[in-house]
């Protein structure tokens, strides 16, 4: 992702900065939801997995990139907490 983009983009809610997901942070998050235990801040159940994301820099909130482009809608968001393992 362009670093253009990133130095502008922050999180719908709380205007908190971006960036992109680490290595280490999607593997966890994706075995997460393999195991269906990851759904979105209103309840939905993540069905597919991240090929990329970006996350608050508070570690809070993630949000999925589809085809090159952020998903930033509030109600798409990925609360943290709820990934028992997830490093931060």
């Amino acid at each position: 992702m362009d670093t253009r983009l990133l130095d502008i983009l922050v999180c719908p809610v709380s205007k908190t900065p971006l960036r992109p997901l680490l290595h280490k942070e999607l593997d966890t998050l994706n075995r997460a939801i393999q195991a269906g235990q990851v759904e979105t801040v209103v309840g939905t159940v993540i069905q597919s997995p991240l090929t990329e994301g970006l996350i608050t820099r508070d570690a809070k909130v993630i949000y999925r990139i589809d085809d090159g482009i952020p998903v930033l809608l509030p109600e798409e968001g990925i609360g943290t907490l709820q990934l028992n393992d997830f490093p931060h």
